[in-house]
């Protein structure tokens, strides 16, 4: 479970559950004047899965967070041709709309993605 918080003036936090002791943080200093927003979504994927991805933008800052398989991976938007496109660990996330795909690096360059549609 993520919790984004601005923790102060110019810092974009994001606050990771670390069990019953307690939570770790991981802030990024952002450029004077940068406004930070949250966005959260929910998925259903084609698997009946469900994705909830939360979006962190504070330009020119662009992360999304998300858990899959019990993993949880921040994502960092990297250059796409169209749609937001994020890259982080084994995963890349493409969202185009209101529907995304999720790749998972390690099947192979011709793995189909798991598509998803949001709620």
């Amino acid at each position: 479970m993520t919790k984004p918080i601005l923790c102060a003036a110019g810092v974009l936090a994001l606050c990771m559950a670390a069990g019953a002791a307690g939570a770790d943080t991981l802030a990024i200093p952002l450029p004077k004047g940068a406004k930070a927003q949250t966005i959260h979504a929910a998925y259903r994927c084609a698997d009946g899965s469900r994705l909830k991805v939360s979006y962190y933008n504070a330009p020119p800052v662009a992360l999304a967070s998300l858990t899959v398989g019990g993993e949880f991976v921040v994502l960092a938007n990297v250059l796409s041709g169209s749609g937001a496109r994020y890259a982080g660990g084994r995963f890349i996330w493409w969202s185009k709309g209101s529907n995304g795909d999720l790749y998972d690096l390690t099947k192979g360059e011709n793995a189909p993605p798991l598509s998803c549609t949001g709620e």
